[in-house]
């Protein structure tokens, strides 16, 4: 295991965002915080969470991204598709991107947009599609564990993309990364799929620190062994709390490709979110090369 805490940061070249930033200054999704009508926890059932309808809604809704010709990108989502596009006539390696509590967000259309621009299909499930789901945190005044439970939801999701994604003509089965940020990145710590299927080559966890006070919260499984880059502030405002301090590369194992990036000085020491910064997305970029072929 490779543990990297930065202290001076170094500027890496990463290929210029060729998008306007209007795009990401009008980005609307149904699926967030902001437009979710929520359910309340008392109607929430576990029973019902694997419910194929509400699973099924996750995955339709799911925003796609394509790396096409001259740095340009596909931008839909997997019902808008009619799979004979010309574009999908290869295969690409693949992220399935996990968004945080909060859902899409212009922040997970600028981190979709980054990994196509370098070359990945992307794959985005929103939980938030589902009927029934109960809000699990308040971005504004940064609170979370609203739902205990949104983490077996999460997880439900994040597997059947991954199932579906294999069906996909398009998708080279043998490079699909599993990436997520806050509650995305939670879900992508503790994943750990029921069927050998489900497998993934590895993960991406941003803005986690894989200390909690629940268990099942804690931790990281890596059942196939795959390689995990964790990024994370030191003084990520959202755990400050002692149980919450940390990161996850703690839990690390001794795969050869493992990293743990700790930030340690500001302005990113204080941040919850890294991927804009390029140092980071270079550190991305690598690791991903390292371990997709």
């Amino acid at each position: 295991m490779k543990i990297l805490k930065i202290f001076t940061l170094l500027v890496f070249f990463v290929s210029s965002n060729s998008f306007s930033n209007s795009y990401y200054n009008n980005f609307y999704s149904d699926f967030n915080n902001s437009s979710k009508t929520f359910t309340d926890k008392s109607d929430m059932h576990e029973k019902n969470f694997n419910d194929k309808d509400e699973v099924n809604l996750t995955w339709v809704n799911a925003l796609i991204r394509i790396p096409l010709k001259n740095g340009n990108i596909y931008r839909g989502t997997i019902k808008e598709l009619n799979n004979n596009e010309d574009f999908l006539n290869k295969k690409y390696k693949t992220i399935i991107y996990l968004h945080g509590c909060s859902g899409h967000w212009a922040g997970t259309a600028k981190r979709i947009d980054f990994f196509a621009k370098n070359g990945y299909a992307v794959i985005a499930p929103p939980s938030l599609a589902r009927k029934k789901y109960a809000q699990s945190c308040d971005t504004v005044n940064k609170r979370g564990g609203m739902y205990r439970s949104v983490l077996k939801i999460r997880l439900i999701d994040a597997e059947n993309a991954v199932f579906n994604a294999k069906k996909l003509k398009w998708v080279d089965n043998k490079n699909i990364v599993l990436a997520g940020h806050s509650e995305g990145g939670i879900t992508t710590a503790k994943y750990n799929p029921k069927s050998i299927k489900s497998n993934v080559t590895g993960k991406i966890i941003e803005g986690w620190t894989c200390n909690a006070g629940w268990d099942e919260y804690r931790g990281l499984k890596t059942s196939n062994n795959e390689p995990v880059l964790s990024l994370v502030a030191k003084y990520d405002p959202w755990f400050q709390l002692d149980v919450l301090k940390g990161s996850c590369g703690e839990f690390m194992n001794n795969n050869k490709f493992n990293k743990s990036v700790v930030l340690e000085d500001e302005p990113l020491s204080k941040k919850h979110g890294l991927m804009h910064d390029v140092n980071i997305q270079q550190i991305t970029l690598d690791f991903l090369k390292k371990i997709t072929n």
